[in-house]
């Protein structure tokens, strides 16, 4: 059965370059929502770089699982599934991450004013974006830390992403969420409890990052490294122009300037280098997500990550001197 048809119900927007050139290649990008994981796409696509190397980038709203089904299909070129797409490369999917923006978990676990621990979440209700998600794989590990197992003693509900959390949470459809910005913010203005701020843990989570199958990279690697290329000068952008990157933030996400201001000082800490990661932080990423893979070993690290052309393309930059 096609997925495309599925694609369209969920794909409930698409920002299209606004460059008509004939010669631009269209290149669909999935995004599990409009947020500042992505930040580095749009900026790349606000700033004109995906243009330059000849693409008309559509960064399209699919939920990640969606997403990573539909990228070996090839109605997507590139997925940003981010945590979400590890469970299905380490079950064998040929998906490769190729470019990551942000190493630290940035979720934050908010819960009714009354419940004060984690602990006290027995018996409770959480809502996450998605079973087998990135939220819900840290929710589950900072369960277990406090002696309760999610699924079991606490109910664990998919509920949405973005800020349809914490509107859940509003309306108490559930008692706790896992909470991304600028939910986050909203939950902490609106009087509920922060639990577990993530970023501060000592997990790895992988978000903003780029997942291509094994296909185009053997059969289109000038294609794939044109998309590095765009999205690595979006990422440089982010980090070190701190109020141009406010001012897209804030067109972006439709919100005021002082909320995306609060929002880029949240982020930045977490950012990786230059969109690669380590191979210690490769393996810490696995962690959380092995048990529940029901694998004992990890799978070999270059099949599931592979940063040669992010690494080529930072070094030509750097070689050129190039700056936002």
């Amino acid at each position: 059965m096609a997925i495309w048809p599925k694609i369209v119900t969920f794909a409930i927007l698409v920002i299209s370059s606004t460059c008509a050139a004939q010669e631009l290649v269209k290149v669909p990008v999935q995004i599990p929502s409009i947020s500042p994981a992505v930040t580095a796409f749009a900026v790349a696509r606000e700033r004109g770089y995906y243009r330059q190397e000849g693409l008309d980038v559509q960064l399209v709203v699919i939920p990640s699982a969606l997403g990573m089904q539909a990228l070996p299909g090839g109605n997507i070129k590139f997925s940003t599934a981010a945590g979400s797409g590890l469970l299905p490369i380490l079950r064998g999917a040929p998906v490769r991450y190729v470019f990551t923006s942000f190493n630290r978990p940035m979720f934050w676990l908010y819960s009714r004013p009354d419940i004060r621990t984690v602990e006290s979440l027995k018996g409770k209700k959480v809502g996450v974006s998605g079973i087998g998600s990135g939220p819900d794989s840290l929710l589950r590990e900072i369960l277990k830390k406090s002696g309760l197992e999610g699924g079991r003693d606490v109910v664990i509900l998919p509920v949405g992403s973005g800020t349809g959390r914490f509107f859940a949470l509003q309306a108490g459809s559930v008692d706790a969420a896992m909470l991304s910005v600028p939910a986050n913010l909203l939950a902490q203005d609106a009087g509920f409890r922060e639990l577990v701020s993530f970023i501060d843990q000592e997990w790895i989570e992988l978000q903003g990052t780029v997942n291509v199958t094994e296909q185009p990279l053997a059969s289109d690697p000038i294609l794939v490294e044109k998309f590095i290329r765009a999205t690595l000068k979006g990422f440089v952008h982010f980090r070190d122009l701190r109020p141009q990157t406010i001012a897209i933030l804030t067109r972006f996400l439709r919100t005021k300037e002082e909320v995306a201001a609060r929002i880029y000082d949240l982020m930045r800490p977490s950012l990786t280098q230059d969109g690669i990661v380590s191979e210690e932080i490769q393996l810490k990423s696995l962690e959380h997500v092995i048990e529940r893979a029901g694998l004992k070993d990890p799978p070999r690290l270059e099949k599931i990550f592979d940063y040669a052309l992010a690494m080529r393309v930072r070094n030509e930059l750097r070689a050129k001197g190039w700056k936002p």
